[in-house]
């Protein structure tokens, strides 16, 4: 039994709601009501905040959006109202990538950053983590929450921890081999991406220490083909786990149950709702909100996360009453695609191209015909050419249209010709 297991095994689901009560109301007594952008909200929402005792208190209170966060960002810059403290008891600045929004900026306090570590030391439990276990995180550190938790949270647990930064990839290969580094901290994508970049170079990863890739930032963890490619390439396990910058991270995959993710509900309150925001069952699809327990100093109630998960409504054959996602993240309500009158999302369409070994890179390239949307697949194939290509390419199109239920355009581009990167890959481009 593990550390996180034998802490936790006692909780039932109603010690853990008691818990979570706890806690809850300590965190509304912490901020309130110093902090402007939450005493605003309740008292706009015209609720007390003694109502707000119990998880199920929470529904009485609006939900908060990303774009509620950048409005105050650029109402009061550069750091907007959810702020607890005076600005000199604030150490740590983190800021989101702007995939989908202007970048958010995210201040922390000493307690608010131990919180995070504690939500990593968890992650690493669940992950199996080994006090020998060295760990190199082959990016670079820029602002992005992610890459400094994970680092200083191993670093906390008393491992080994290598940062990659200012290397290129053949440089990280190396790195990673001579210094025998175990687990392999990355996007999907740059885990595919050095695999790609070993083979070029004549280096078996097989024959590499790696045992564990710990990913995240994009959904390919979570898409069966993709993390196969990653586990075949590598030969070694992925565990994938979830967060953002604003909320902190808050569900990993637990290496004696791959799949899916468990909720950290010790450091947070979940709830999954429809696009109108009710309640959705377990076992049906919705959008992830989250209250986090313990980031005092600059905090988030109610956060519409945007990404689409299933409670499993499975017993745990651990015997943990932590919720788990089936699937662990699904895509991502603003990532749909409208593609001739059928829904998609992009995840749904990797999983078909990622049951194609020889595609090393791929991007979805959407554009408009005849007043429709219309869907084309723009490929790599390495050093496949000639007729074996030609046959890939007819595979995939016929493997497409019979999945999706209607045709999309495949050509392929010259080797190296598509965007890399070791952050979030963007694979869809609007043509017009």
């Amino acid at each position: 039994m593990s550390e996180f297991q034998a802490e936790q095994v006692w909780f039932d689901r109603e010690q853990l709601q008691n818990l979570q009560s706890a806690r809850l109301q300590t965190l509304l007594s912490s901020i309130l009501p110093r902090n402007r952008f939450w005493n605003t909200r309740f008292r706009n929402a015209g609720i007390d905040p003694a109502e707000i005792r119990t998880p199920h208190d929470l529904h009485k209170l609006p939900f908060c959006t990303k774009q509620d966060i950048v409005n105050d960002q650029a109402a009061q810059p550069p750091y907007g109202s959810n702020l607890t403290f005076p600005s000199t008891r604030y150490l740590r600045l983190h800021q989101t990538s702007g995939t989908t929004a202007r970048p958010i900026r995210w201040l922390d306090t000493r307690d608010s950053w131990d919180w995070c570590m504690e939500c990593w030391r968890q992650i690493w439990t669940l992950a199996g983590l080994q006090s020998w276990d060295r760990l190199f995180f082959p990016f670079s550190f820029g602002p992005f929450l992610g890459f400094w938790a994970a680092f200083e949270g191993a670093l906390r647990y008393g491992n080994f921890c290598l940062a990659g930064g200012g290397m290129t990839t053949s440089v990280r290969l190396q790195a990673m081999i001579e210094n025998e580094a175990t687990v392999l901290c990355c996007t999907p994508t740059y885990a595919l991406r050095m695999a790609e970049v070993a083979r070029n170079e004549g280096i078996d990863l097989k024959e590499t220490s790696v045992r564990l890739l710990i990913v995240a930032g994009e959904p390919g963890g979570s898409i069966s083909s993709t993390r196969q490619q990653i586990e075949d390439q590598w030969e070694a396990k992925v565990i994938d786990h979830w967060g953002m910058t604003e909320s902190g991270s808050l569900a990993t995959e637990s290496i004696d149950r791959p799949g899916g993710m468990y909720l950290l509900e010790t450091e947070c309150i979940a709830e999954v709702v429809d696009a109108d925001g009710s309640p959705v069952p377990d076992g049906q699809t919705g959008e992830l909100v989250i209250t986090n327990l313990g980031r005092t100093g600059s905090p988030l109630i109610r956060y519409r996360t945007g990404d689409l998960v299933t409670v499993s409504t499975q017993p745990d054959p651990s015997g943990r009453v932590l919720r788990w996602l089936q699937g662990g993240i699904l895509g991502r309500v603003d990532d749909m695609l409208i593609i001739r009158g059928n829904n998609l999302f992009p995840g749904s369409i990797e999983a078909i191209i990622r049951e194609f070994p020889p595609i090393t890179e791929f991007r979805l390239e959407v554009s408009t015909v005849q007043g429709m949307r219309d869907l084309s697949v723009a490929i790599e194939t390495g050093d496949l050419s000639g007729p074996a290509r030609e046959q890939l390419v007819e595979q995939l199109r016929t493997t497409l249209r019979q999945r999706l239920g209607f045709s999309a355009g495949v050509r392929t581009a010259e080797s190296g010709s598509l965007p890399r990167s070791e952050m979030k890959s963007r694979r869809v481009v609007l043509l017009d």
